[in-house]
């Protein structure tokens, strides 16, 4: 099993350059407790902790009162290589669960938990037609940076001119199509811990029988239905669960059914 390109996260502005910290882009954090602040979700479910295969629901609902409803049909996506580990999102926190691996850096696994999607990125000068998150274009100096004794650690930005204080980064400007286009997963953020996993995106993905070294992949017309689909002014939220878990926090967490389960 060949593992794809790894993922990371969140995007301010400062000075002329973006430094996205992989934690709540330039729209601002999401609140505390997401599900009940959302109007849409996108939901993966994977048949346990270790599977990379999973399959993605989208709901949303007109205001925060309301049962979700699910749009549109279900489809296939990879999550990380090594599965799924509990990681840094809007709730729980993640060392307070007992049952179920941690998400650690470099560990080939993608986050589970519920986490904020916050901007949009792409080779592009413009974003997508008809796309509304913020939009970064990923030239050649932008780069998100996995070293956890890095101060730009889990942030993606362009670092032209920035003093370099990281051995290890991804140059999201690729030879590949895989971040052709993109969205940032806002995750360990709030505080970012160091060490617990950086840069996590949804992205186009390298084939079906590939995992990623942390995002959640999909196929290029999939994550293009994403973009154009996902508002900002809804606070749109991922929730990723092995479907074990998701059946186990469904009621607590208030998520709609799931036939993944």
């Amino acid at each position: 099993m060949r593992v794809a390109a790894h993922c990371r996260r969140y995007i301010t502005f400062c000075a002329g350059i973006f430094a996205v910290t992989l934690a709540g882009v330039a729209m601002g954090q999401a609140p505390a407790n997401g599900v009940s602040k959302s109007q849409q979700m996108i939901v993966v479910v994977t048949k346990n902790w270790d599977d990379f295969h999973g399959t993605l629901r989208r709901y949303e609902r007109p205001d925060l009162q309301s049962k979700w409803r699910e749009v549109d049909q279900p489809f296939v996506v990879v999550v990380g290589g090594k599965g799924l580990g509990w990681g840094q999102g809007l709730e729980p926190n993640a060392s307070q669960l007992r049952n179920g691996p941690i998400k650690q850096e470099g560990d080939g696994k993608a986050p589970a938990g519920i986490f904020p999607l916050t901007t949009s990125f792409g080779y592009s000068a413009k974003a997508l037609e008809n796309a509304r998150l913020p939009y970064i274009e990923l030239t050649p100096t932008v780069e998100c940076v996995d070293d956890p004794h890095s101060s730009h650690y889990n942030q993606l930005f362009d670092s032209k001119g920035t003093a370099k204080d990281w051995t290890s980064s991804e140059q999201m400007r690729r030879s590949d199509e895989l971040y052709r286009w993109g969205v940032v997963v806002g995750y360990n953020t709030s505080p970012t811990r160091s060490g617990a996993g950086s840069c996590i995106f949804l992205h186009i993905w390298d084939g079906p029988e590939q995992g990623t070294a942390g995002c959640t992949a999909m196929e290029p017309i999939r994550i293009e239905t994403l973009l154009r689909w996902l508002d900002p002014t809804k606070r749109p939220v991922l929730v990723q669960l092995p479907a074990t878990e998701y059946l186990k926090y469904q009621s607590v967490w208030s998520l709609p059914p799931n036939s993944s389960q």
